[in-house]
């Protein structure tokens, strides 16, 4: 068309001549790919190569010692000296804090089961801590505490106005009150957490006798894990975080990350270490590193396991883990200098700087993110920087299978956890990035969307227990991890039918993208992405 417009007359050009010009341009792409391009290319896929391959001995490593203590059946135990647990009066002050900000569908269940816990009602003290914004949730936690204040539970409603630092600033105000100078253990429970009845009474026994111990925290058990492909997903990734790295860290280090709930700190290690701090949006992870470099011990209860749910939808998923990844890179920051000067071991400042940041936290999602998103489908375009099929094959589906190893019935799952956490480096990355560089969103905080799935069968139960005189059967707590069966009964007893909503596709266009323009030079990694894409939209539920 140029040519028209410009009346050049075309028919003068000899097809030699033209094939003439694409050789040429193409000659010259291959000097400048061979030259330049693909020496920039494979230095960065060996240096990715490398921190790929010290991530994997890690890996395998921390495997390697939940197996020991397993063969050795290594874990904590109770003094014969202990808390008499039949003794009340022996018993120590316990405070329960249950943080939560507009959570409507998840804060019965877990002030009930907190109201639950079996422990001399004058040795406990239980504080709802509300950052609510929305009234009408305000209003019905109100009554749902007033409730069970008039049953005689010791139980406080608190409310700001103000909602500064988020949960760390929720937690810092409540433990100014001098209601709770008294108390010698706080146990923290998100709202969507339910522990059992002893719950308190097989984790408070383990600091007696102790008095180096900072924290207890007990291991999260999930009510939803088989609803769909996304929770399933995140079960083989926390089965193995809790099963593994806790475990292990806790048994051969006594140091792991605080999981924010489900634990039982030692009030006098929290304000030895400074106190729940603001500063980042991980404030269970900066008052357990805090604590570490005080010489505070912590102890993981691998048995111990505590009822709570996944997030069930990919965009919340998404922003959970833009939080869990963003945050460790800001508390990096800040604490490097601290960890420093700090008067610990030289090991175990190797091991915070060293495997507890860096390597989990920074090159894991970098290396991750950097080899198999970008280096990867180059290799397309640039055949000198071809990776081997063992970086790409058989290495990622071994530690896939170590890591599917804790949870033995994920193991169909396999390709599909291998797929998923291909595409979730992406965020993690950006979210690692956005933390480390202090970037807009790196102190966005968006309280995980629960659907309370497991909150209706629970107060059913507690009601039942309440209400002995009803002629009604009375409905047991059921032992296993969820009560979903008991709740679908209900819940087609009573619900009245509603319309449902219609979903809309979803049009993913960089896996789309991405998609295309591998499709006609690599059909193995055109298929790979096809089918993460696929999953992406079964995951969604589009």
């Amino acid at each position: 068309m140029v040519a028209h417009y410009n009346h050049w007359k075309l028919n003068l050009i000899q097809p030699f001549g033209v094939q003439g010009l694409v050789q040429w341009v193409y000659l010259g792409w291959l000097s400048i790919r061979v030259d330049y391009i693909a020496p920039t290319v494979i230095t960065l896929s060996n240096f990715c190569i490398v921190l790929f391959l010290i991530q994997s001995l890690d890996r395998l490593v921390l495997c390697l010692g939940c197996f020991w203590i397993k063969c050795k059946r290594l874990k904590p135990t109770i003094q014969p000296e202990d808390y008499d647990v039949e003794d009340g009066s022996s018993l120590p002050m316990v405070l329960v804090q249950i943080p939560m900000c507009n959570e409507r569908e998840v804060f019965a269940q877990s002030i009930g089961a907190a109201c639950q816990l079996d422990w001399p009602r004058d040795r406990i003290l239980i504080q709802v801590l509300d950052d609510s914004s929305d009234e009408t949730v305000q209003l019905l936690i109100k009554n749902e505490v007033a409730m069970w204040s008039q049953k005689g539970i010791n139980i406080v409603y608190r409310h700001r106005f103000i909602r500064t630092g988020y949960k760390a600033g929720n937690l810092k105000s409540a433990m100014s009150c001098d209601s709770v100078k008294d108390y010698e253990f706080v146990a923290i429970l998100d709202a969507d957490f339910q522990p059992n009845p002893d719950f308190l009474k097989l984790t408070v026994p383990h600091f007696k006798g102790k008095p180096d111990v900072g924290l207890v925290q007990a291991r999260w058990s999930f009510v939803n894990t088989d609803e769909n492909l996304l929770t399933r997903l995140q079960n083989i990734n926390l089965c193995f975080h809790f099963e593994v790295e806790q475990q292990v860290n806790g048994a051969f280090l006594n140091f792991f990350g605080f999981n924010g709930t489900a634990g039982v700190w030692r009030i006098k290690a929290l304000e030895d270490s400074g106190g729940w701090l603001e500063r980042t949006t991980v404030e269970d992870m900066d008052i357990a590193v805090r604590a570490h470099l005080n010489g505070w011990k912590f102890i993981f209860l691998n048995d111990v396991k505590v009822l709570c749910e996944l997030p069930e939808s990919y965009e919340a998923y998404k922003k959970q883990q833009h939080r869990w990844h963003s945050g460790p890179m800001q508390l990096f920051r800040l604490c490097l200098p601290a960890i420093i000067s700090s008067k610990i071991s030289f090991w175990k400042k190797s091991n915070l700087i060293l495997l507890f940041f860096l390597l989990r936290k920074l090159i894991l999602p970098f290396y991750s993110f950097t080899l198999f998103c970008i280096i990867l489908p180059l290799t397309m375009f640039i055949p000198e920087a071809e990776l081997p099929l063992w970086v790409i094959c058989y290495i990622p589906i071994f530690m896939s299978f170590l890591n599917i190893l804790p949870a033995p019935k994920s193991v169909p799952f396999l390709i599909p956890y291998l797929l998923f956490e291909n595409t979730m480096s992406v965020t993690k990355f950006n979210a690692m990035v956005s933390g480390l560089f202090q970037l807009g969103s790196a102190y966005e905080w968006v309280v995980t969307k629960k659907t309370g799935r497991s909150s209706e069968s629970d107060l059913l139960a507690f009601a039942e227990r309440e209400s002995k005189s009803t002629n009604q059967d009375k409905i047991q707590r059921r032992l296993s991890e969820s009560g979903l069966e008991m709740l679908n009964r209900l819940k087609q007893q009573e619900d009245v039918p509603t319309v449902a909503k219609k979903k809309r596709n979803g049009i993913y266009k960089k896996e789309l993208s991405c998609c295309f323009s591998s499709g006609k030079t690599s059909p193995i990694t055109s298929t790979t992405i096809l089918t993460s894409l696929w999953i992406k939209h079964y995951i969604s539920g589009t």
